[in-house]
């Protein structure tokens, strides 16, 4: 924790200039009451705040403008200043600047965030089209962050207050799918999500759902293996060690009949299979945390969206309940660190031998 304030300094990245991100992120903390909350800091440029300040007119939005995250004004918006390039804004359209530009935002973020001068990180959504640069060759936020923290491996999570489900796999072809579920893959998946339950939403003995990968959960092997060769073996393997895992479940049922509600975490195999579930029970309040990090990011559960962007639109939930989210996981995380700082040491307790009875 910083020095200067009990609140903690949240980094805030642009997502896509030409996205929805600037929007949500200026209705968002146009609220004051966020600032009693954490000290935004958010990494663009003056030119392009002032310029979706003017597309949302009706929200105040004051800010402080630096380059220099040792004077910060921990009573306001930040402004960290990125570049001063004179950047051309074209809401709604996919352009080689914004990817560019939001590509920049996140990196010095991030850095800020590895050099211990932010607490946090809430992501505003990019395009993959236009960031695929030389300086940047990673499919998104999550995998660019397991590189830059040195992580084994990551957990894409997508939660709100009802459920939590987590990817194997992410951003691939379906094609693909099936010889990316591999026994290695399920077990550091399925471990990450045990200990983020446990350290950051404070849950001592989670149970965890995993799907199968097939229609009906491959119906014995008549429409599919993998349930038999990989899923299941994992599965087991997991309850005989002692913990709370279930499945394969068939996906559909699952959710359809409500089974969800009966787990502290679901494993998804890929990523419609867990998103298109998710994001219907959400009703657009979800957020998405990358697990396994040794920090907290968190981001809003939507994309760029184009089709409104510029156009006052933009309905800043999820995003707000991205930077509550973050704050929520920073101090669960702590408090569990806390806990189990000086955990008491196992050992024979002695007792007195004049208190020992024949």
């Amino acid at each position: 924790m910083h020095v200067n304030t009990n609140k903690p300094v949240i980094g805030i990245t642009t997502g896509d200039l030409n996205g929805i991100g600037l929007e949500v992120i200026i209705k968002t903390f146009s609220d004051n009451r966020m600032l009693e909350l954490c000290t935004p800091v958010i990494f663009a440029s003056n030119k392009v705040i002032n310029y979706y300040r003017r597309i949302t007119p009706e929200h105040t939005f004051n800010f402080t403008s630096t380059k220099d995250m040792t004077k910060l004004n921990y009573k306001q918006i930040n402004i960290f200043n990125c570049w001063e390039d004179e950047v051309p804004l074209q809401p709604g359209v996919l352009t080689e600047a914004g990817g560019k530009y939001a590509i920049r935002s996140l990196m010095v973020a991030t850095q800020c965030l590895k050099d211990g001068e932010l607490d946090a990180l809430v992501t505003a959504p990019f395009h993959k089209s236009n960031t695929n640069l030389s300086d940047f060759p990673f499919t998104g936020h999550t995998p660019y962050l397991k590189d830059k923290f040195g992580a084994k491996d990551v957990l894409m999570l997508l939660y709100n207050n009802k459920l939590r489900v987590g990817l194997v796999t992410e951003h691939i072809p379906i094609s693909k799918v099936s010889a990316a579920i591999t026994k290695e893959a399920l077990l550091s998946k399925l471990a990450i999500m045990k200990e983020t339950l446990i350290k950051d939403f404070g849950i001592d003995k989670p149970r965890i759902a995993v799907l199968g990968l097939n229609p009906h959960a491959g119906d014995e092997g008549q429409i599919g293996t993998e349930e038999q060769t990989t899923i299941k073996p994992v599965v087991d393997q997991l309850r005989n060690a002692g913990n709370l895992v279930f499945g394969p479940y068939s996906a559909d049922g699952f959710f359809a009949h409500g089974i969800y509600t009966e787990f502290d975490g679901i494993m998804a195999m890929y990523h419609d299979q867990g998103l298109v579930a998710f994001k219907t029970l959400a009703q657009g309040e979800g957020v998405n945390y990358t697990a396994g990090l040794p920090v907290i990011r968190t981001s809003p559960d939507h994309g760029t969206a184009f089709d409104i962007a510029g156009k006052n639109l933009a309905d800043p939930a999820s995003f707000r309940e991205a930077v509550y989210s973050c704050l929520d996981l920073l101090e669960q995380r702590t408090e569990y660190a806390n806990n189990t700082a000086n955990p008491m040491r196992k050992g024979r307790i002695e007792r007195d031998p004049e208190t020992v009875t024949a």
